[in-house]
């Protein structure tokens, strides 16, 4: 008498086993259940073996080192532009507010955030004042930021905001030649605009290095280096940030390379080092008592 041929075990998905699979993976060969189940070139696979491709996988990028993104928003150019509006909408409601995020050269020492905050902040009576930042930031953080990649591109930004609160603290003085307090010591500075110009003088650096013109940026650059004379308007902030961003783009291209692209971090760091000196020494040379006569105007 014959005996009954075993019963085979129906074929179930590793991943859930109270479920019946009898699809199998291309790759691997295991029973995939619906939920794990990812279309192939042939079949379909695990999600499992996707994820195993995936890492296999060479991520395409930039010639700076950037992830080549099939997004391709500029994520934190919205985010800046969404931080300087509602700052500005906060001014409007508070004096305070422009107070305490305002660059004052008399007030850097004590109170260093102004070097950066100032840059997030505007003329609440000047709606122009952050129209036009806000536009330029959002054409050059278009072209910029997928070039440079996310972390770049915001390096490069705040990095160029600090080097302009930099060069106006370095060309203002307590003092005039007369002895008599100097107004720009105790003038409160606001805009993106040092950041703004940092970004066009990273894209000139950038395009020489990847060998493309930039004639038509040089004519809005004259036009809006004539714009920055104007009276009231901080110049010295503009050719601070212009010059920091053209030096951390320089960084960003000698580094471009992937066996270099380590050297980045420390490089940024050694610009921000050389940025605080600046201050630190510029703030050493002032005369205290100096500082102080002048310390008690209206900011």
């Amino acid at each position: 008498m014959s005996e009954p041929a075993p019963v085979q075990a129906e074929p179930v998905c590793p991943r859930h086993p109270d479920r019946v699979a009898y699809v199998r993976c291309q790759r691997c060969g295991r029973p995939t259940c619906p939920e794990c189940q990812r279309p192939a070139a042939v079949g379909i696979q695990c999600i499992d073996c996707v994820r195993e491709g995936q890492k296999s996988m060479r991520v395409p990028r930039t010639q700076f080192g950037a992830r080549v993104s099939q997004d391709g928003r500029p994520v934190v150019t919205l985010t800046i532009i969404t931080i300087c509006v509602a700052v500005w909408l906060l001014q409007k409601v508070s004096d305070q507010v422009t107070a305490q995020l305002a660059f004052v050269p008399a007030l850097g020492a004590s109170e260093p955030w102004r070097f950066l905050t100032a840059a997030f902040a505007h003329s609440p009576g000047n709606l122009l004042h952050i129209l036009f930042n806000m536009y330029a930031l959002w054409i050059l953080g278009q072209y910029l930021e997928p070039m440079l990649g996310r972390v770049r591109f915001a390096a490069l930004y705040l990095v160029s905001a600090l080097g302009g609160s930099v060069s106006y603290l370095l060309l203002a003085w307590p003092l005039t030649a007369a002895g008599q307090p100097n107004p720009s010591w105790v003038t409160a500075v606001v805009g993106a605009s040092g950041a703004v110009f940092g970004l066009f003088g990273a894209l000139i650096v950038l395009n020489r290095h990847l060998g493309r013109s930039s004639r038509q940026l040089y004519v809005l650059l004259v036009i809006n280096a004539v714009i920055g004379f104007v009276p009231g308007i901080a110049w010295q902030a503009h050719v601070g940030g212009f010059v920091t961003g053209a030096a951390v783009a320089a960084v960003i291209t000698a580094t471009a390379a992937q066996n270099r692209r380590r050297l980045q971090l420390p490089a940024l760091v050694v610009v921000l080092v050389l940025l605080a000196a600046a201050a630190t020494a510029k703030y050493a040379t002032v005369d205290q008592s100096a500082l102080l006569s002048v310390v008690g105007l209206n900011v």
